[in-house]
């Protein structure tokens, strides 16, 4: 069943218009009638109602301005919620773009949707842990480092840039514009080649199973939350000096130190679990040292000073 809209007409807005101005005249041709004499109270009964009048008369006004500004929010609201609408068609449509280009063939358009991406995360902030998990995701896909594929290492090395970069919150003196506060990373069986996150502040990462090559630094980072390197295996050099592991969530169990470790002097972590092939030079935290693997030759293990053997899980 259909519906149809109902437009007044000038022949109904006219008799309606006729028919107020009869009751208008009734109205006063009664006044005058009843009241009209000149009595004393006569002249008092014209006073209240000319006072009641007055009353009905603001209260209409008020009403009407309570419509009015009824309209106006709701017209304030229509053009608050067009612009939000246009906001997040603009970024869904940016968005877009760069997640299409990171899937491109070629190195120079994928470096151009990271920088895209690097955009949209400075400008609409509720959309930047998205937009850090899209970083983070392309850092995870399958990535060979014996192939020598250059082109796709720039690209890899340049997202990892853009996190370093904006995970920086800077100094007292001089902070960091651009840093980006309660980030989450999820490196997660990643291929990470030379990762440098020096001196950025971040809410969380997740390393498990992560393979880091060349240097990798972490020197002066703090993890505010949670530090997950477990079965993560280091290839290379790895720094940790000044490195702050906040809260009682970092945790290095079954994670291997190929290559030259520094923990330096300051730096506090729990490395039960944690093995080393032995040789090159390493900085432990105070409390820890290397012990000889029973199991395993090849291999020593991170304990306690003082333990008298092997740590289980924590």
């Amino acid at each position: 069943m259909g519906t149809e809209t109902r437009v007044l007409g000038t022949r109904t807005i006219l008799l309606w218009g006729a028919g107020l101005l009869v009751v208008a005249g009734v109205a006063a041709t009664l006044l005058l009638t009843l009241l009209g004499g000149g009595r004393p109270e006569d002249t008092a009964r014209l006073e209240a109602l000319k006072t009641a009048a007055n009353i009905v008369v603001g209260t209409g006004g008020a009403a009407a301005l309570l419509l009015a500004a009824r309209r106006q929010r709701s017209a304030e609201l229509d053009l608050v919620q067009k612009d939000h609408d246009a906001t997040e068609r603009r970024v869904t449509e940016i968005y877009s773009k760069a997640a299409d280009q990171l899937g491109s063939d070629k190195a120079p358009v994928r470096l151009a949707g990271l920088y895209s991406l690097e955009r949209l995360a400075g400008g609409y902030a509720p959309h930047r842990q998205t937009i850090v998990n899209v970083l983070c995701a392309y850092l995870r896909m399958p990535y060979d480092v014996g192939a020598k594929d250059l082109e796709e290492l720039q690209v890899r090395k340049t997202a990892q840039r853009i996190l370093m970069l904006h995970l920086r919150a800077g100094s007292v003196e001089q902070p960091n514009e651009g840093f980006w506060s309660d980030v989450d990373l999820d490196f997660s069986g990643a291929t990470l080649v030379g990762l440098n996150l020096t001196h950025c502040s971040i809410r969380s990462i997740v390393c498990f199973g992560t393979e880091f090559h060349e240097l990798t630094s972490f020197r002066g980072t703090e993890f505010r939350t949670k530090a997950d390197f477990n079965q993560a295996e280091f290839k290379n050099r790895v720094d940790f000096r000044g490195t702050v592991f906040g809260g009682s969530r970092d945790s290095f169990n079954g994670a291997l130190f190929a290559g030259p470790v520094d923990f330096g002097t300051k730096t506090v972590a729990r490395l039960a679990g944690a093995e080393a092939v032995p040789g090159p030079a390493r900085t432990w935290p105070e409390d820890w040292e290397e012990r000889p693997d029973d199991d395993d030759p090849g291999r020593t293990r991170l304990t306690r000073k003082g333990e008298p053997r092997a740590p289980g899980a924590r």
